[in-house]
């Protein structure tokens, strides 16, 4: 037989065996089994394997951050009072009945004793009615009539609330028997004097009264409501603007959330006109933190100070050691004006011997390096950026400005910050940890790089996670992950990391239609397992909020001997991450170290109340009493002037 005969008898008896297979089997076997024939590319090791998804080219989009916005100030508006004015016809209408049915009531014959109050109980009236311990006052009803042509311009809160007390407290609160009064005079000293904490007196000015001999009655009642309404808005916007500022952070830009306060303002004009000293209780409305007090103290010092002299080094400077540049006899000479006396005494010799030359001689730098560590700088004798801020030094204006935009921030913040709490300054790239209890915990912190700033808010801190894993940021997947799937689909699986859909079921990186993703039709969670190489490091220490901002250790310890710290995402990472999550949690830091070296994820909650504050601040008391200032590293500054310069306009 030949051999192509016996091929096919060969086959014929194959497909035969596969038919009587086939024909003893379940429908879906035998299509499986067929599949395994003829589709082997399919399965491996008998197991069948999912297609491979249809590939697509993943297109080049980017998650952009928050972006800063065109402030839009609050407005204030011009309103008449003769709708308070009406109310306050209607009140007293209310109040002669009351007074005429009591009459009726004591002259009633046999009418018992305290008939009537009895009867000025059941008195039905429209009108508002007054608390008890409140006299009307009969001038202030007579005058009632010209609110019908007197205007005020405020803020429509401040008009409301105007608008709310007078017609239930129908007094004068700021004239005596026709006369300016004293809590008048005091009011309007306190006002006049807002710049000594951060605010415009422009904007609290009132006009005395324009009286002469031959105003009439009604001239005069006119100019005396005027008065009266004009200085209680005043009164009320100093209040608000020094207890909530003058600025809502929020419209800034999409960096910050800070939720406005709630101000009750009708309550605060009650509180106005029952206070015995206006002086003291208008004051009282800014903070009462040490951190204010200190910040306004700073800024009654700057203001008395000279403008100390200054050497300026010319913009975009950098010598290496070993260079040479015509500008070190600029910073030769900012050394002996800046440097302390102890400086000035060990490096007397090289100060008497230079001669201004350029060189950058090795003398030169072991001064430099000396005045870098005076003044907190990474000592590496290298003149770059902050070595030239510290050099120069601010001005004298430069540091009233950063304090008065301090006292305003201030203000957006809680008016106590409790007896212990976390406040993270970014501008001056600090963490402290402070508790009454105990010397407060501070340490060098990395912040967000200025393309993904880290966020202005205020929350509370909840747990302490070991060994945690990192769930990466949609943001980061599709700006930095994405180009690196588009030519390796397996990318995330070869460096380690899991991928898995919203149900939780892990799968593999080249499996993802990473287009979808792009496109935010598919979502899709991306993690690094806890270990050496992660980037939160062995601890993370979360206060859960909607930036997914949290404070966590990092493998790049590096940074840290760096001046400016502004290179992560957003989160902040801490230089001693062990010691803020013993002092949050009040245990020890072998006890922490305990927890990591188990090495397994695992948490603990922590139950003291511990709020965070993640601020930014370019000026702030320091631990050691004095007042730092710092570079604005995210312009945060200027758009903070442009907000105060448009409220300004607005309110002119």
């Amino acid at each position: 037989m030949s051999s192509i005969m016996r091929y096919s008898v060969s086959a014929i008896a194959c497909v035969a065996a596969v038919g009587a297979l086939l024909a003893s089997s379940a429908p879906a076997d035998a299509q499986g089994f067929l599949d395994r024939l003829f589709n082997p590319k399919h399965y491996d090791n008998g197991q069948r394997r999912e297609a491979e998804p249809v590939r697509r080219e993943i297109p080049k989009v980017r998650v952009s951050g928050p972006r800063y916005y065109t402030y839009k100030p609050d407005t204030l508006k011009t309103a008449s009072l003769a709708k308070l004015g009406r109310e306050l016809d209607a009140y007293a209408q209310a109040l002669q009945e009351r007074v005429e049915e009591e009459a009726r009531a004591e002259d009633r014959p046999g009418a018992p004793e305290g008939a009537a109050s009895v009867t000025k109980a059941r008195v039905d009236v429209q009108a508002p009615v007054p608390a008890e311990d409140f006299k009307a006052d009969p001038a202030f009803l007579d005058a009632r009539a010209v609110l019908e042509q007197t205007q005020v311009r405020a803020l429509p809160e401040v008009i409301e609330a105007i608008e709310a007390f007078y017609a239930t407290h129908p007094a004068f609160v700021w004239l005596d028997d026709g006369q300016i009064g004293q809590k008048a005079v005091g009011a309007i000293n306190t006002m006049s004097e807002a710049a000594q904490v951060g605010l415009d007196p422009a904007d609290y000015r009132v006009e005395f009264p324009a009286l002469d001999g031959t105003a009439d009655d009604a001239a005069r009642q006119a100019e005396l409501m005027r008065f009266e309404m004009e200085l209680s808005a005043a009164a009320l916007t100093y209040a608000l603007d020094a207890a909530r500022g003058r600025i809502d952070p929020n419209r800034i830009s999409g960096y910050h959330d800070l939720p406005r306060k709630e101000i009750d303002l009708k309550l605060v004009m009650g509180s106005i006109a029952a206070a015995e000293n206006i002086s003291e209780y208008l004051e009282g409305r800014n903070p009462s933190n040490e951190q204010f007090v200190r910040l306004k103290r700073a800024l009654a010092s700057l203001k008395e100070a000279d403008e100390a002299e200054r050497v300026e080094i010319a913009e975009g400077t950098f010598l290496r050691p070993g260079g040479s540049s015509a500008e070190l006899k600029n910073v030769i000479a900012a050394i002996g004006l800046k440097g302390s006396d102890n400086l000035r005494a060990a490096h007397a010799d090289t100060l008497a011997a230079y001669d201004g030359g350029e060189d950058y001689a090795p003398e030169l730098v072991a001064l430099l390096k000396d005045f870098q560590a005076e003044n907190g700088l990474t000592a590496d004798g290298i003149i770059g950026k902050n070595t030239i801020r510290a050099l120069e030094g601010i001005s004298n204006a430069d540091k009233i400005e950063k304090v008065k935009l301090a006292m305003e921030r201030l203000r957006w913040l809680p008016r106590d910050f409790g007896p212990r709490y976390v406040f993270i300054n970014q501008p001056a790239f600090m963490a402290t940890y402070v508790d009454e209890e105990r010397e407060p915990l501070s340490m060098r912190v990395v912040v967000g790089q200025k393309s993904n700033q880290t966020y202005f808010f205020s929350d509370k801190i909840e747990t302490v996670e070991y060994n945690p894993y990192w769930g990466v940021p949609y943001s980061i997947i599709v700006n930095e992950m994405l180009p690196k799937l588009a030519q390796d689909p397996s990318y995330l699986d070869r460096i380690g990391y899991e991928v898995s859909t919203v149900s939780g079921q892990q799968v593999s990186s080249a499996s993802v239609d990473w287009y979808a993703v792009a496109r935010k039709q598919q979502p899709i969670n991306v993690r690094q397992r806890p270990g050496s190489d992660n980037a939160l490091g062995e601890l993370k220490i979360l206060f859960p909020n909607r930036h997914a901002i949290y404070m966590h250790d990092t493998p790049a310890k590096r940074l840290f001997k760096k001046d400016a710290r502004a290179f992560s995402h957003g989160c902040v990472r801490l230089e001693d991450p062990r010691a803020m999550a013993a002092a949050v949690l009040g245990k020890p830091i072998d006890y922490i170290a305990s927890r990591i070296a188990q090495g397994r994820n695992d948490n603990d909650r922590v139950t003291r109340d511990i709020p965070v504050h993640v601020a930014y601040f370019t000026a702030w008391p320091e631990a050691d009493g004095g007042m730092g200032y710092y570079a604005d590293v995210y312009d945060r500054d200027e758009y903070l002037r442009k907000a105060i310069e448009a409220t300004r306009a607005a309110r002119i």
